[in-house]
């Protein structure tokens, strides 16, 4: 490869974009290790990914750095950080860790939560496909990025509890605030950020939709 095709792709938005790609691989087995320093340094590590994501499309599109490499790998990255933590959630809620009970009402993730979060992304990356073969490009609107930012929320939520059980075992807690107010707090602050989360995420499908409609009519309009 020349340096000329090499300036092409090789830039800080998509060394970004290749680095979240990385994060993304190593979060679920950080996730999967029951310790409290390892589960924090998911957190962590879930924070960077996620607001990489924010940086990475403002500096290309800022900078005028915009490649078809981005174009393929910005939203790689983000299937595989969706990827990488609710199917790790799913595995520990189903048996895969029996003595965290997943912040969900009974206590595990349902599969139609999954079904939903990764269908709409299926769905859409067929549909923009679809979409663009009749001459409409669809591009990412306020809804999905509000969709992602609630997702991210979820996620990081969801990464906290889990190692904040882990301390819990670590350390023996099991005091007045901790099983009373923290517990309690922390649980209903992901069941409402996940359920916002699945909301905005079948919205957002909708919103897709409706601009399709809207300017697929405006193209056929003489």
């Amino acid at each position: 490869m020349d340096s000329a095709t090499r300036s092409t792709w090789l830039n800080l938005p998509n060394a970004i974009t290749i680095g979240r790609i990385a994060l993304a691989v190593l979060l679920a087995p950080m996730i999967l290790t029951d310790s409290f320093g390892v589960r924090l340094g998911a957190f962590v590590v879930f924070l960077v990914a996620a607001f990489s994501d924010l940086v990475d499309g403002k500096l290309a599109r800022s900078r005028n750095l915009i490649t078809d490499f981005g174009k393929l790998a910005d939203p790689l990255a983000d299937k595989l950080l969706l990827a990488s933590t609710f199917i790790t959630f799913y595995w520990l809620a189903h048996g895969g860790e029996p003595h965290t009970a997943f912040p969900w009402f009974g206590g595990t993730l349902p599969w139609w939560i999954l079904a939903i979060l990764f269908g709409r992304e299926l769905f859409i990356t067929v549909f923009r496909g679809y979409a663009a073969k009749r001459g409409v490009v669809l591009a990412a609107g306020a809804a999905g990025k509000l969709k992602a930012v609630f997702q991210n929320i979820a996620c990081g939520a969801v990464i906290f509890w889990y190692a904040l059980w882990s301390a819990q075992r670590e350390n023996g807690w099991d005091t007045r605030f901790w099983n009373g107010v923290w517990v309690p707090f922390h649980r209903w602050f992901a069941i409402v950020t996940l359920a916002l989360a699945v909301i905005l995420t079948v919205w957002s499908l909708g919103v897709y939709l409706q601009s399709f409609r809207t300017l697929n009519l405006r193209k056929q309009a003489p």
